[in-house]
């Protein structure tokens, strides 16, 4: 996967999703949970607090040798990230935005699988973490993006900049794998990124991305759904192909085009897509309501591993939801991956 493909994918540290900034040897300048805020970074010149300029990131002193000189060459400033929901990560991207003459020369960043809620001292000690991007030289005031080859999932990240500066976001793009348990546990939602699904396509990402359709909790502004562009060629509509966690047999949806007043579809439907490729009718084209949580019952027990919304004719949705069950054949599939993983 290229460096523009894997930032499709979602992004499993963002705040949205649950990732915390656990731990930082130093904030001095800026606070470590800037990193994971899901809007990009601002700045505003001449804002100056206390501590000096005031940085929408995380940014560390200047650091010195013991000779008061600049320090040594493996000097580092080191924070430490717990990814919203477990995953195997595709890329990361280490935004310096804003920071010019600011920025660290060097980073890497590694990964660990850690079962549980462990406390950031005990991530601090634990041993096993694997180096997911070699120390690499990065530039100021520009996004900086690592393709990551590893099959394996993980739980926590760890940020080093060689020796100190600012880094205004961290993105950890990847593909959820949660807990196998939470998902046999009953019926859920199979869309759902925290859940492992994830938007495979689109016809239009003009606005913003379609991945947020799939994100935790109820939109907060019309910024985060996903909204087209305006379409004018007539006979045709956008549309938005999710991949579903594993296959299962969808039961309820639910269409959301909260705070989209003025530009939501007119209609939709859904489709679902068997393993084989053929189709199967989930819901019809339907008429939607601009702002409003729109909720369906499936008749359909057709199992299908993934589902295409259709917006008539074009518009914006803040929230898809796709309640169901796993196949058997889902269920083994997933718990010879997660062994696997453990092993």
């Amino acid at each position: 996967m290229s460096d523009v493909d894997f930032t499709l994918l979602p992004d499993l540290a963002v705040r949205t999703l649950g990732g915390a900034v656990l731990w930082a040897n130093d904030e001095s300048f800026a606070e470590k949970e800037n990193l994971i805020r899901p809007e990009q970074a601002t700045y505003s010149p001449a804002t100056f607090g206390h501590k000096g300029q005031v940085y929408d990131g995380w940014e560390t002193r200047r650091r010195r040798s013991a000779e008061g000189d600049h320090p040594a060459g493996d000097d580092c400033d080191t924070a430490i990230v717990r990814l919203g929901v477990p995953g195997v990560i595709k890329g990361v991207v280490v935004d310096t935005a804003w920071f010019k003459g600011n920025y660290p020369p060097e980073v890497s960043v590694e990964a660990i699988a850690v079962e549980g809620n462990p406390s950031a001292d005990e991530l601090v000690a634990a041993e096993g973490w694997t180096t997911i991007v070699e120390r690499a030289k990065v530039s100021g005031d520009s996004q900086n993006p690592f393709a990551v080859d590893s099959p394996k999932r993980w739980t926590h990240v760890r940020l080093r900049m060689f020796p100190d500066g600012g880094i205004a976001r961290l993105r950890v793009h990847g593909v959820a794998k949660p807990d196998l348990a939470w998902l046999e546990s009953g019926p859920f939602d199979l869309a759902a990124v925290e859940n492992g699904g994830l938007v495979a396509d689109c016809s239009n990402r003009f606005f913003s991305h379609p991945q947020n359709v799939l994100m935790p909790g109820r939109a907060r502004s019309m910024g985060d759904g996903w909204e087209t562009a305006r379409r004018r060629d007539k006979n045709t509509n956008d549309w938005v192909l999710v991949q579903l966690a594993a296959e299962g047999v969808i039961t309820a949806a639910e269409i959301d085009t909260s705070y989209f007043l003025f530009n939501s579809p007119g209609a939709g439907a859904l489709t679902g897509i068997r393993a084989d490729g053929t189709e199967v009718e989930l819901l019809g084209r339907t008429r939607l309501q601009p702002d409003t949580r729109h909720r369906f019952l499936i008749d359909a027990d057709a199992a299908v591993v993934q589902v295409r919304l259709d917006a008539f004719p074009d518009g914006g949705l803040a929230r898809l939801r796709l309640f169901g069950t796993l196949t058997d054949e889902a269920r083994a599939r997933l718990r010879a991956e997660l062994e696997n993983d453990l092993a």
